[in-house]
């Protein structure tokens, strides 16, 4: 598309037509985009609005970039939003995170989800499974940084249940069995593996974001 402004949504009607006037209004008040987000899942199987819910409550936790509750990908954008979009070099194209890290000053509408017209969604369990896992591996670095932190807990739990032996022993007398020096001597090492693989992480976590090429910044207008 060459235009100013430029529309995306779904060919079944689900996305309504009718915000259209509504949305190039906000345009024209100053916003540089005009989102869509849905208040209901009238229609949708109750286990798939489960794990909806479920994600974008994840996301908000784990990621830098805003992705909002329900969040369609129908939405009118200036030229000035588009030309950053398209400066995104990755392919795995998480398409609500990127509207999200170009930023831009946006305008969200809110409606009820409206049932399609006709045919029906291609949008299985595992499919959507999938874009979720691109969505968490795209924008956020947090299932790298696990490991820190579960090596960090094995060993606060290794020298823990060490000083509990230790008491054991000079306080109650009781003998140490042999397996409570293996279980400390496992946990120790077990917690040391963990925090080194999440150093690596770390190394791999900004490699990661570097070979996405994302702009380091995006200047909306330049002024001459």
């Amino acid at each position: 598309s060459k235009g100013d402004y430029v529309v995306i949504m779904d060919v079944d009607l689900q996305d309504p037509p009718s915000l259209l006037p509504q949305m190039y209004t906000h345009i024209q008040e100053g916003f540089d985009s005009v989102a869509t987000r849905r208040v209901t899942r009238k229609g949708e199987p109750p286990i798939r609005s489960f794990f909806a819910r479920c994600f974008y409550k994840l996301m908000k936790r784990i990621s830098k970039t805003e992705i909002m509750d329900g969040a369609r990908d129908y939405r009118m954008m200036t030229r000035q939003m588009v030309n950053a979009i398209l400066q995104m070099q990755e392919y795995n194209r998480f398409t609500k995170g990127i509207y999200g890290w170009v930023g831009f000053k946006t305008k969200w509408l809110e409606y009820e989800n409206v049932e399609r017209v006709k045919g029906e969604t291609k949008w299985n369990f595992w499919k959507l499974l999938n874009y979720a896992v691109e969505g968490i591996i795209g924008y956020s670095t947090a299932p790298l940084r696990l490991a820190t932190r579960l090596g960090g807990a094995a060993g606060v739990a290794a020298v823990l249940y060490l000083i509990w032996v230790i008491l054991e022993k000079l306080i109650w007398g009781i003998p140490v069995p042999g397996y409570a020096t293996i279980i400390v001597l496992i946990l120790l090492l077990g917690s040391m593996q963990l925090f080194c693989i999440g150093i690596i992480g770390e190394y791999v976590g900004r490699t990661f974001e570097q070979s996405k090429d994302r702009p380091v910044y995006i200047a909306k207008e330049i002024l001459k």
